[in-house]
């Protein structure tokens, strides 16, 4: 029997607070980007009691977002500097974006 479905950030926001020992009211945010989701979560904890007071998300919004956003910001920026565009060279393209994920 399924008791209550909660979503990532919730569930962070448990582990987080879980092995904390809370005494004083404390306002937690979550914010979960993954890959290709955000999902964020307002909690408040106390006495080891977890209280979701909000939570939203866009299912269009992720990581892979910010990746595309880096890379062409990058790509206008070596082609300002140096006259080439690395949107020709598959090779230098797919360098660019592996730093972008690893900038991120």
């Amino acid at each position: 029997n399924v008791l209550c479905i909660i979503n990532a950030s919730t569930l962070a926001a448990i582990d987080y607070g879980f092995d904390k020992q809370v005494s004083a009211e404390r306002n937690v945010l979550i914010f979960d980007l993954g890959g290709g989701t955000l999902d964020v979560s307002i909690l408040t904890i106390e006495e080891g009691v977890f209280e979701v007071k909000s939570t939203a998300g866009d299912t269009h919004l992720g990581g892979e977002d910010f990746d595309n956003r880096m890379v062409a910001h990058f790509v206008q920026e070596f082609k300002r500097k140096h006259g080439k565009d690395l949107q020709e060279n598959k090779r230098g393209l797919q360098r660019l974006r592996t730093a972008c994920e690893r900038a991120k």
